[in-house]
Formats: C-alpha cells, sequence, structure tokens
C-alpha cells in the first residue's frame, strides 16, 4: 500500500468557482483521489480557500461585512459546494488560520537566517484618497507601450507588456477612482530567488513526472532568469509580519504577500486535518519523519504553475529542512466560455452553484474530464456538452443497466439466474474487457483525463455490444440456460461498471452499486475479467435503479444557451 498526498490549486475566497477552476484543478484531483483510493492506498487530498489579499479585503467592504466574517461565509459557500460536486477533500481548509500563520512565519525567520530573504526599498503607487498604497492590480491606466486605455499595473492585456505601476500614463485607483496619487518608498522583505536559480533548476531536471506544460512553463521562467520576489505587502488582511515571536520592526503595518503564504497552506491545511481528526501532520511533509516515502502529485491551472515550480520550490530549498517536495505536477490550460473568458460581472458562463441546480453533478464531472483542458486549451459549448451526456451517458451506460436490469426483472424474477456455462461469446467478451480493463488502469495511473474518460467509455461500449450480439431476449425463447448465462454476466458487467466509473461519476456509481447489492465506495476490479465477472452469485436479489441519466431536450439548450450568453 503507497501513500498518497494529493493538492489541488487553493481556491480564491472570492465568489462562486466558474467550471474552468474545476476542470483545471479540483475535479482531476478528485478524480486521481478516488481512483488511488479505490487501488488499496493510503491517500490524503487536500484543499483549501486562499484568503489574504485585497481582493478579500475590497469584497468584504463591498459586502458591508468586516473581512473574516466574509471569509467564514465565502468558505462554508465553497465548501459546501464542492461537495455537491462529490469533491472527496479529506480536509478544506481555510489559509487564514493560525497553523498556515505560524507556518509563514517560520519559513521567513529559516530563509532569512540562511541569507535568502533582504530588505529592499520599492518605490510604490500611494492614494491619497485611499489612504493606502495599491497593489499592482488596483492600479490602472493607459500602457506606456501600446497606448491600451485599461491596462493593470503589472501587466497590459492589450499587448501583453509587463509593467511597472509607476509607469503606466494618467494612472487611477481601481478602489476608488481617485487619480490623487504618488509615489512613495515602501520598506519590503524580498525572497532572493536569484540565489536559489541554480538549485531550482537542478530540482526541476529530477521532476520528469512533471506535465510537458508544467515542465515548459518551469524552463520558461529559468531561462529568461529568475527575479527576486517582494514577499511583503502594505496591508492589514494576511500573515503579520513576525521575527522571533514578534512583531518585525518598521514591518508593524505590513503583512505577507498572498503569494508566498497561500502555497505553505498545503502544509498548514495538513496540520489543520491533524489537529481536528488526530492525524500525524509530519509523516505526510517531513522526510525526516515518514515523508520520504509519500508520493506527492499537485493538481492546478497553467496560471499558477509559476509559483509551484519557481517560487514554492524557492521556499522549500531554501530553508534547507527536509520538506517534501512535489514528485508530479499536472497542470491545466484554459477552459473558456465558446472561446472567451468565463465572467461574473458580464453573466457570462456557468458557475459551479449554477451548474448544480441545472443538472446533477455527474453530468458536469463526465463532461469536464471527458473534455479536459489537459493539452491545450478547451471551449466548453452546450451542443458538446448535450452530446457527452446523451450519447455517452444516457444512450451507452445507461442504456446497459437499464436494459439488462429491467429484462432480469421480467423474466427472473429480480434474481440472479443459475444455470448454463460461458461460451463463445462469453470468452470474447473476458477479452475484451480484460484489455479494456488494462487501458483503463494504465491512463488512470498515468493521469491522462482525457484517456480515461475515453478508455472507460470504450469499455461501456464492449457491454452494449455484447448484450446486442447475445441477445438474452431472442434466448429467453429457445434455451433458457443460454439466457441466464448471458443475464448473468451482463449483471455482473454492470457491477464492474460501478466499481471503474466511480472517480468519474460516482453518483450513478453508488446507484448502480446499490442495485445489485455491492459495497460502495468499491474497490478496483483485478485484471482478470474471467473472474470479476463471474462475482456476483446466482441468487442474489437485484433492483432497477430510476433512469440513471435523462437525456438533454433542445428546448434546454436553447434556454441556457440565452440565459448564460452574457453581455458581448
Amino acid at each position: 500500500m503507497a501513500r498518497i498526498l494529493i493538492t489541488s490549486a487553493l481556491p480564491y475566497i472570492n465568489g462562486v468557482k466558474h467550471l474552468g477552476n474545476l476542470a483545471g484543478s479540483m475535479l482531476p484531483a478528485d478524480v486521481y483521489a478516488r481512483f488511488q483510493r479505490a487501488r488499496g492506498h493510503e491517500v490524503l487530498y487536500i484543499c483549501a480557500t486562499d484568503e489574504h489579499g485585497t481582493p478579500a479585503e475590497l469584497a468584504a467592504a463591498a459586502a458591508g461585512q468586516d473581512v473574516m466574517t466574509y471569509c467564514e461565509e465565502q468558505h462554508r459557500l465553497q465548501h459546501d459546494i464542492g461537495r455537491g460536486f462529490g469533491l472527496s477533500w479529506d480536509w478544506f481548509g481555510r489559509s487564514s488560520l493560525p497553523q498556515n500563520a505560524r507556518l509563514t512565519q517560520h519559513f521567513a525567520e529559516v530563509l532569512e537566517d540562511n541569507g535568502y530573504i533582504e530588505e529592499r526599498t520599492d518605490k510604490l503607487v500611494y492614494s491619497i484618497d485611499d489612504k493606502r498604497f495599491l497593489p499592482d492590480r488596483y492600479i490602472q491606466g493607459i500602457c506606456p507601450i501600446c497606448g491600451f486605455p485599461d491596462a493593470r499595473g503589472d501587466q497590459c492585456d492589450n499587448c501583453g507588456s509587463l509593467l511597472d505601476p509607476i509607469d503606466l500614463k494618467e494612472p487611477y485607483s481601481v478602489i476608488s477612482g481617485s487619480r490623487n496619487l504618488e509615489v512613495r518608498d515602501s520598506r519590503n522583505l524580498y525572497l532572493v530567488q536569484t540565489k536559489l536559480q541554480d538549485a531550482i533548476r537542478k530540482w526541476v531536471d529530477a521532476k520528469p513526472e512533471f506535465s510537458s506544460l508544467a515542465r515548459s512553463i518551469a524552463y520558461k521562467h529559468l531561462d529568461e532568469g529568475l527575479i527576486d520576489r517582494g514577499i511583503t505587502r502594505d496591508l492589514s488582511w494576511g500573515v503579520p509580519v513576525m521575527r522571533g515571536g514578534q512583531p518585525r520592526t518598521g514591518f508593524e503595518d505590513k503583512v505577507f504577500y498572498v503569494w508566498f503564504d497561500a502555497p505553505i497552506e498545503y502544509i498548514g491545511a495538513t496540520e489543520e486535518w491533524a489537529d481536528a481528526t488526530g492525524g500525524d501532520w509530519a509523516r505526510w511533509w517531513r522526510e525526516d519523519q515518514g515523508a520520504k516515502d509519500v508520493r506527492y502529485v499537485e493538481f492546478m491551472g497553467k496560471d499558477n504553475v509559476a509559483f509551484h515550480t519557481v517560487s514554492f520550490p524557492a521556499t522549500i530549498l531554501g530553508s534547507g529542512e527536509p520538506w517534501k517536495s512535489v514528485d508530479n505536477l499536472k497542470a491545466f490550460n484554459w477552459l473558456n466560455w465558446y472561446g472567451d473568458k468565463f465572467s461574473t460581472s458580464n453573466g457570462r458562463g456557468v458557475f459551479m452553484d449554477q451548474a448544480l441546480e441545472l443538472l446533477p453533478s455527474d453530468y458536469w464531472r463526465w463532461y469536464l474530464t471527458a473534455n479536459s483542458p489537459e493539452h491545450s486549451d478547451t471551449a466548453f459549448t452546450w451542443e458538446q456538452f448535450q452530446g457527452a451526456a446523451n450519447k455517452d451517458l444516457a444512450d451507452v451506460l445507461g442504456n446497459f443497466v437499464n436494459r439488462i436490469l429491467k429484462f432480469a426483472e421480467a423474466r427472473f424474477e429480480g434474481k440472479i439466474p443459475a444455470g448454463g456455462e460461458p461460451g463463445p461469446l462469453e470468452d470474447k467478451l473476458f477479452a475484451q474487457v480484460s484489455e479494456k480493463l488494462a487501458e483503463l488502469t494504465a491512463q488512470f495511473e498515468a493521469i491522462e483525463i482525457r484517456k480515461t474518460a475515453q478508455a472507460l467509455r470504450a469499455l461501456w461500449v464492449v457491454g452494449n455490444e455484447y448484450l446486442q450480439e447475445a441477445a438474452p431476449w431472442t434466448a429467453i425463447k429457445t434455451d433458457p440456460d443460454r439466457a441466464a448465462v448471458i443475464v448473468r454476466t451482463a449483471i455482473n458487467l454492470a457491477a464492474l461498471y460501478a466499481r471503474v466509473s466511480a472517480p468519474i461519476i460516482p453518483d450513478a456509481a453508488e446507484k448502480i452499486a446499490m442495485a445489485v447489492g455491492e459495497p460502495y465506495p468499491p474497490t478496483w476490479p483485478s485484471p482478470d475479467a474471467r473472474i470479476e465477472l463471474s462475482r456476483l452469485e446466482a441468487g442474489r436479489a437485484f433492483s432497477v435503479p430510476e433512469v440513471l441519466f435523462r437525456k438533454i431536450e433542445d428546448d434546454q439548450v436553447a434556454a441556457w444557451t440565452e440565459r448564460f450568453a452574457g453581455k458581448s
């Protein structure tokens, strides 16, 4: 039995996440976690809300709440929606809790002791009317490169240039619209990543399991040359800057920058889990306390990769302490909405809470797995979604399960029939299922998300082809023993489908398992289909579940298309 630590990128606390956030981190992490648990491994799947930074402060102010109350409410909301999608976190933590603060302050101290943190003076934009320094994304103005009128302080979305906010022309505060701005000096702490460049490159070189997207992003930053990054900001909401258990002189009104403390929350959330359950967090994270035996897999969208292949490794490596680092980083591209971005303000795209109002979670889990933005950006369309639901879930899996169980209920009184012996058709089926099952298992292990869905569908198709060829409704008229063999084999195949489908569509898998009297959550089957398709004993009672997947109608698609199109 292996020990597998799984983390997915921390969703930001500000607002309900859209389907792209689900597809690019939390859902594939959950699919992988469920698969490895079924294999019998010890799995710890950790996630949390990322709660610090200016956006949380502003969102709380807009909601008329203090920031802690706002974060508490949003955390509960994101937790409940995630559970609604069947996300099987072992713990869903919060970066604003004391465990993360203590760890963040610890890392800052040891990094400074090792010569990797320095105090430096920055020139930052200060809003006199807002009475605060403005982080990069809270300043907008005219791009000095291309003249785009709405360039942000860190980047121009029109020409792609990276910018310094003090270079913007006619800058203004995004918070208030005030142009009463001035440049002031601010003393901040910097993580000196340039000193760790060689160590980080060597670390990345030793990670062949990283997805190609993750490796390409890591090497892009390394080849361009790392830069030192500020890790403190003039804000009130965040982890206080401490030294030796006391506020650091000159930093009493500053906090650690959210990008520094957020990845540390993977460890912090594990400590939260341990405090709540009596578990041992150190055996997952400290190599001197057992974590050397852990396989650590991260899931995230491509925008988070740089932080996890450069900045967080700089924190871990620079500490000089025996922390566990990631073994496999699985990165994803964007899921777009008809080629455009999801947008709350423009009402464009489906967000996670809305999705659950429209259809059960398995519809979304299947589509987002089968159309994962794994190797390129992917566009959601209602037409593709309807096709995946109707052709894959309803016509293939749902049709097979309901068809055979209804027939067997009518002809064999709701019990798995005895009699007869497997023949050539069954031998052919055993060979096909063994082959497809090996392929499916291999794709799950390789974390090839789209190929996993394709392999699972191919296994479902085999069952329908077997039923069509074996035709128990014809055999029952002339050879009841032959019909019994077919029905018995097909019901065993339905039970197998419950076991192998559970990582992706857990609710439907549970309904199938309950119908045939199998335990849930299931264990992963052996590679021998002859054994697996003979497990359920003759005489066992079964039931016919309600229709597993109802088809999505054209009028539903038309209504949803109009509702979620958003403003142009």
